[in-house]
């Protein structure tokens, strides 16, 4: 590094995280400058100068996104790397959308750390390469390592993720719309994100919209905005999604839940790259990038005709399939044991990682609820257990019973079976309610749309209850 480039600012409250951190940094060549709270830190911010920032989320006295929001509205070009011990998959997706170049989850090697700042580095200056670190202990960075598989996002060196990853940084330097398809719970707003962040539109928003979560009267003022007056409830200027992510990408989730009306108002965004708010009388200039993503059959849904198939064919330019977590081999494992780890960290518990017959039946497991199934399941076994080698005695009865269903033998039975109705004597309807959703839900891949069919229910009303009990779809 040059020795007048302004240090690199590492805000972390935890003395012994500090020390280790300062450590690596120091001894690849960087310059660092240190701050144990939120004062501390936007005082060495202005003071150093800093262009890359190191920042915990968890500090004593603010959050850490508000501590972000400050750094970014003060000094727009600093590149911030989000470091948390209580990170979830929603927490890093803020994070991102907030204005964060990375994010990363405690605990991470030391490689990890360096690389995450290369890439920041590399970052600030497009077309160069990552100044190599210079001085005593310096490294070249991860030498060894696969960068197929190096994304912040996703866990697990599948070949079926490489094909991802592969897929991801081929188009994230493209203006071509993305359409990711996969069961629920594969992570497809993740790979959006990572898109995104992979773009030369990663400083601008990234805007996620969920088709299916809105109510369609309602799914056009989100999409495109209205003004004040234009309907009842219309109490002042609304921008709209595809307005709000001028310069930055529109994420467009659940595509085939979209309204027959709506679809030929995209179809016409798309083509013009103009929003006209509802209520309004002259189109906007927006520049958008589109991504967009489905849990169905998209072409399915063309051949039923709930989905235009000019507009599929507009967006279907570069397919992303995300594989089901059954298909994706040890990644179960290594997802499993990354989890069992910054779950117990945030519950103050220590775990020995897992017993050779939970290995087994995570492996041998179907897991229709895929990635945010384990992650439920991981959660659960964390809270309610003290610690320890994570054994069959220690997995919730649900995922044991559900394994014997797909596994087990199924003796022909005499009698067509009823429901165990001692599961639900005792119970109110609003239990009994919510059991039966989330066990459509379960059974159907976790697929929201194919559930509320099933129930012959709106999926907005799916979602509606899901957030009620704080159940993330």
């Amino acid at each position: 590094m040059s020795a007048i480039a302004p240090p690199i600012l590492l805000i972390e409250d935890t003395p012994s995280l500090q020390m280790v951190y300062r450590s690596v940094l120091q001894g690849a060549g960087y310059g660092v400058v240190m701050a144990s709270n939120a004062f501390e830190g936007l005082q060495a911010f202005r003071d150093s100068g800093a262009r890359i920032v190191l920042l915990d989320l968890m500090l004593p006295d603010r959050d850490g996104l508000s501590i972000m929001a400050e750094m970014l509205a003060q000094r727009p070009g600093t590149t911030i790397i989000v470091i948390t011990a209580n990170a979830s998959i929603n927490k890093a997706v803020e994070a991102m959308r907030a204005g964060a170049h990375d994010f990363l989850v405690k605990p991470f090697d030391e490689a990890r750390l360096l690389h995450a700042v290369g890439n920041a580095i590399t970052a600030k200056a497009p077309g160069r390469a990552a100044p190599a670190p210079a001085g005593p202990g310096a490294r070249a960075g991860r030498a060894g390592t696969d960068p197929a598989t190096d994304d912040p996002f996703f866990i697990g060196s599948s070949q079926a993720m490489r094909r991802v990853q592969e897929k991801i940084r081929s188009v994230a330097p493209s203006m071509a719309t993305a359409f990711i398809t996969g069961e629920s719970g594969t992570g497809k707003e993740l790979c959006a994100l990572s898109i995104h962040a992979k773009s030369p539109r990663a400083d601008g928003p990234f805007i996620a919209l969920n088709c299916g979560a809105i109510p369609q009267d309602l799914l056009e003022s989100e999409v495109f905005g209205h003004i004040k007056g234009s309907f009842t409830g219309a109490i002042s200027d609304k921008p709209g999604a595809a307005a709000a992510a001028d310069g930055g990408t529109l994420f467009l989730d659940e595509i085939c839940e979209m309204a027959p009306a709506l679809q030929t108002k995209l179809l016409r965004f798309l083509q013009t790259s103009t929003v006209q708010p509802v209520g309004a009388t002259r189109p906007r200039k927006v520049n958008v990038r589109i991504i967009c993503a489905t849990n169905r059959d998209p072409m399915e849904a063309v051949r039923r005709g709930e989905f235009r198939e000019d507009l599929f064919y507009r967006l279907f330019v570069v397919p992303v399939h995300m594989p089901p977590l059954r298909e994706r081999g040890d990644d179960v494992l290594e997802i499993a044991r990354s989890a069992l780890d910054k779950f117990a960290q945030e519950e103050g518990r220590r775990f020995d990682g897992f017993s050779p017959e939970v290995c087994d039946l995570f492996l041998s497991y179907p897991w229709h609820g895929n990635v945010r199934q384990l992650l439920n399941v991981i959660r659960n076994i964390v809270v309610l257990n003290e610690g320890g080698v994570v054994g069959m005695d220690m997995l919730p009865d649900s995922l044991r019973s559900l394994r014997d269903l797909d596994h087990g033998p199924r003796p022909a039975p005499t009698q067509p079976q009823r429901p165990r109705m001692d599961d639900l004597i005792g119970r109110s309807l609003a239990e009994i309610e919510r059991m039966v959703i989330e066990e459509t839900i379960a059974r159907h891949g976790g697929s929201i749309s194919k559930a509320a069919r099933i129930l012959e229910l709106a999926p907005s009303t799916l979602y509606r209850k899901l957030d009620g009990w704080g159940t993330k779809p």
